[in-house]
């Protein structure tokens, strides 16, 4: 299976629509100087969703070695309106995640 089919199945599972790739973006985030995040996010059309007429989706490495690698999706829906928002959004998401495990 192509990591771009991976996706789209991945895409079809979660958010119950069916997939198109566009294109591919690279993105690089960069906070107070330190790179956080440096990737391509893979743009869909989506057919099928109430909601959201795209979708971004990537895959990255985890610390897990049950499950070494984490595909990640994002739905095209205000304030996510490109793939630099889409990662944004994830990055804020898994830092709050963080913090509130690391308070209990």
């Amino acid at each position: 299976m192509t990591y771009i089919k991976e996706l789209e199945d991945v895409i079809r599972k979660l958010h119950g629509a069916k997939a198109r790739h566009v294109k591919s973006v690279p993105v690089k985030e960069v906070f107070q100087g330190q790179t956080v995040w440096d990737g391509t996010v893979e743009v869909f059309n989506l057919k099928g969703h109430p909601k959201a007429k795209k979708a971004y989706a990537w895959t990255h490495d985890t610390d897990d070695p049950l499950r070494p690698k984490q595909q990640v999706t994002v739905l095209h829906i205000p304030p996510v309106t490109s793939p630099e928002l889409a990662v944004r959004a994830v990055i804020v998401k898994e830092y709050r995640e963080r913090e509130q495990r690391e308070e209990n």
